[in-house]
């Protein structure tokens, strides 16, 4: 048999391959060695796999990545550089790539498949497996997952004494915040927008199991909590199989979003983009905690139309902005949004709203003779437009209360719960890179999930009165006045927080 040496460098490596449960999922930063573990865990089943009566272990796995490029490239390579042909066995080059090991008592056959090749697909729906390793499976959907559940256990045959162990194992980078692995993994809760019938398959079994390894490096703060620089990190994982300095080279020139998911192993996404709110930052603008809501003070409200409509819910405490809900939907109209909207705002009852949205929302939709804003009166939502549509001036806005300080805070708060409008801040609602040689961008946010929610943020704010500043140069509405004893980070009943500053 080829040689193999192999020794896990780091302690969730080796509880994820310790395991037994039927689908285990290893999450870490680039570099961390998953892709090596997964390869091992393959040839390990394969060599404790019960003998038939023949006396051979037999075993038959299946590879799945996304796109044939990355399944050549990048799988297929890591796969090779441990077991190379000279010392495993033939690899079969035509599709499907295959590699069959013989070597002792192991019969191991290992099939290599593409999403991206609908044969691969089909090939993958019919196959008889022992386990499938799904390679990083933030890019695989979880319909994939599924089937891929029902074709393991099935080699060897019960007539070969069946499998000793058959399962699904999966390896990734960070996935987004709303992706089924962050759900499943019960890092994050089932946004707003998803079905109840998609909701029934985000539920985890009791025989899945998530393993996430450390950050390969930690942030270093200045005295202002900021972000000034990166360590490495001496609990990482498989620091033994890289250079010293190759976590430091890896992160020069690049955006925060992107060290956060490739080396500070946190959920989120990459955006090739330039985030439209640079000051914006989650430790002094979002809170910790579920914020605490004013009794007596209104809510004013933000809605941005079309079919993917979206609103915000804030309240104005000595002039701060305490953003409390937000709402999202997807492929829903103006009417049903807006029955889902009044059920939201029941919960708010009895204090009264300030409600403003998108000024098209003013002409008639294609499909009715109505419009938004006469739909949402038909409704008991009395909506008015927002005093401006200009994108500067909406921009300009939100960036006014960013960068305002009231009684030594923020002046603006987000709820951790307004999960869209935090992402959106954090660089999913950006201006995108245009095509040309230099760092240069659209004049104009890109439309894109985010920019629903951050719409409807800027009409709010601009409706109460923070465009009116801007466009006159007056001071903004005057604001309700809470009661000095109140603070919307006073601890509320059964519940514990501190907000972030």
């Amino acid at each position: 048999m080829g040689s193999l040496n192999y020794k896990p460098d780091g302690q969730v490596l080796k509880n994820f391959l310790k395991d037994n449960d039927f689908f285990r999922g290893l999450r870490g930063p680039v570099g961390s060695g998953k892709s090596v573990a997964c390869c091992i865990e393959i040839i390990r089943r394969a060599l404790i796999q019960k003998p038939s009566e023949d006396g051979k272990r037999k075993s038959r796995w299946a590879v799945i990545r996304n796109t044939n490029p990355q399944l050549r490239t990048t799988t297929i390579k890591t796969w090779l550089d441990w077991f190379p042909e000279e010392e495993w066995g033939r690899f079969q080059w035509s599709v499907p790539y295959t590699h069959k090991i013989s070597k002792g008592d192991i019969e191991l056959e290992v099939i290599f498949l593409a999403l991206d090749r609908p044969e691969d697909v089909k090939k993958l729906l019919s196959l008889e497996l022992t386990g499938v390793w799904i390679n990083e499976a933030r890019e695989i959907p979880k319909s994939i997952v599924d089937a891929c559940s029902m074709r393991v256990g099935r080699y060897p045959s019960m007539r070969d004494g069946g499998p000793s162990w058959y399962g699904v194992i999966a390896d990734t980078n960070p996935p987004d915040t709303d992706h089924w692995w962050a759900i499943l993994a019960g890092e994050t809760v089932i946004p707003d927008y998803i079905t109840k019938q998609e909701a029934k398959m985000l539920v985890r079994p009791d025989n899945w199991k998530f393993f996430n390894q450390p950050p390969a490096m930690l942030e270093v703060k200045n005295k202002d909590n900021e972000v000034d620089g990166y360590d490495i990190n001496n609990k990482s994982e498989n620091q033994k199989n890289l250079t010293p300095n190759y976590y430091k080279n890896i992160i020069r020139g690049k955006t925060k979003s992107w060290i956060d998911v490739y080396v500070l192993n946190k959920l989120g996404q990459v955006e090739d983009g330039k985030p439209v709110y640079e000051s914006f930052n989650d430790e002094v603008h979002v809170a910790k905690g579920d914020v605490a809501i004013a009794e007596g003070v209104p809510i004013f409200v933000g809605i941005d139309f079309g079919l993917t409509p979206a609103c915000v819910f804030a309240q104005r405490i000595r002039s701060r902005w305490v953003i409390i809900d937000e709402l999202v939907a997807e492929d829903m109209g103006i009417v049903k949004f807006s029955d889902v909207m009044k059920q939201h705002m029941a919960k708010y009852l009895p204090r009264d709203f300030y409600i403003y949205g998108d000024p098209a929302g003013d002409h008639r939709v294609q499909t009715d003779e109505s419009t938004p804003f006469q739909i949402l009166r038909g409704k008991g939502i009395h909506a008015r437009p927002a005093p401006s549509n200009d994108v500067l001036i909406r921009l300009e806005s939100v960036n006014s209360v960013l960068s305002r300080m009231v009684d030594g805070e923020s002046g603006i708060l987000l709820d951790p719960k307004c999960t869209n409008l935090i992402r959106g801040f954090a660089g999913g609602y950006h201006y995108r890179r245009l095509q040309v040689s230099g760092e240069r961008y659209d004049e104009k946010p890109n439309k894109n999930r985010f920019s629903h929610i951050h719409d409807a943020l800027q009409y709010l704010l601009l409706g109460a009165g923070e465009g009116r500043a801007l466009t006159i140069g007056k001071k903004s509405n005057k604001p309700v006045v809470a009661k000095r004893s109140f603070n919307v980070f006073d601890v509320k009943p059964k519940s514990v927080y501190e907000r972030r500053r």
